[in-house]
């Protein structure tokens, strides 16, 4: 059995539920599952944890994501995209290139973003997809979300095509739709790649074709991505003997159980390491918070399979 993580590149016209249940009968293990869903129309990079990578899912750093996008400028949609019932078609003919450079600035940095009613965000429960589908709206609060990045890579009106990096929970086909109202036209989105998902990237990605043709082996030579490396953002402390018998046996290490007790950071998670082997995640506790001498509260303890290197 796998552990771990690797990137597919989703084909366009399959969800990503299909891509996960491909998998499953592929590599014959039924723990997968993706860090995060996109969009039936779209393509690119869609990260899939195996086995113990299902546990390291809550602690991924995924908040920047990288996408090219290709928008429409003239028609308004429902679900902001080509898959919806057209609302509105307004003249684009008065946009020119410099108006659309112009827009730049204007979509940069940290914005409010209301999310659509085609989303998956839930009211009372149920996803607003679901109540859209109704013919349902519902009132969404303004979500702030941050745009690092803002390029257009061609103008070809009424089609627009630009390369965005942007914080998590950013709709690029509501950005799509805004800009078509900044100027004054409407637009929707036809065309969305995802490029990078915090550490996944297009360039360690596999296509449906290859892994069907490669072994387990194979795969694990190429691009496969180590929970370790999944996680490398976290700060590593390596247990003694005794700590990872607690940890085994369901206990917290305390300051005598770790080899670099030096490393312990003030707060946050971290990542509790035995012999190659990752133990758990921890969650530093507060000086006030330890009167038993425990040093972390563990947020998740992983199996033996789960190797570092």
């Amino acid at each position: 059995m796998l552990d771990g993580f690797l990137v597919v590149d989703k084909p366009s016209g399959v969800t990503s539920h299909h891509v996960v249940a491909v998998l499953r009968r592929f590599f014959r293990q039924k723990k997968i599952g993706h860090t995060g869903t996109l969009d039936p129309f779209a393509t690119g990079v869609l990260p899939i944890a195996l086995g113990e990578g299902t546990k390291a899912i809550t602690f991924l750093d995924e908040s920047l994501k990288e996408y090219r996008a290709t928008m429409r400028l003239g028609i308004s949609t429902d679900t902001q995209d080509l898959e919806g019932t057209v609302l509105q078609e307004r003249n684009w003919r008065h946009v020119t290139p410099v108006m659309v450079t112009d827009l730049l600035p204007a979509f940069s940095g940290e914005l409010s973003q209301v999310p659509p009613m085609f989303s998956a965000l839930k009211r009372d429960g149920v996803p607003l997809y679901k109540l859209a589908r109704k013919g349902e709206t519902v009132e969404r609060e303004a979500r702030g979300i941050v745009i690092h990045a803002l390029t257009i890579d061609s103008i070809d009106l009424p089609e627009i095509s630009f390369t965005v990096r942007c914080s998590r929970g950013t709709y690029v086909r509501t950005l799509s739709h805004d800009m078509g109202e900044y100027l004054g036209c409407g637009a929707h989105l036809l065309q969305l790649r995802r490029t990078a998902s915090g550490p996944f990237t297009l360039e360690n990605a596999f296509t449906l074709d290859e892994l069907a043709s490669l072994s387990p082996d194979e795969i694990t030579a190429r691009h496969f991505v180590t929970i370790r490396k999944a996680l490398s953002h976290l700060p590593e402390l390596e247990l003694t003997d005794s700590g990872y018998s607690r940890i085994r046996n369901g206990m917290a290490p305390e300051e005598s159980h770790l080899v670099n007790p030096e490393a312990f950071p003030s707060a946050g998670l971290v990542l509790l390491c035995f012999r190659g082997v990752i133990a758990a995640v921890g969650e530093v506790l507060s000086r006030d918070e330890r009167p038993d001498g425990r040093l972390v509260r563990i947020s998740r303890g992983f199996n033996q399979v789960s190797p570092l290197q």
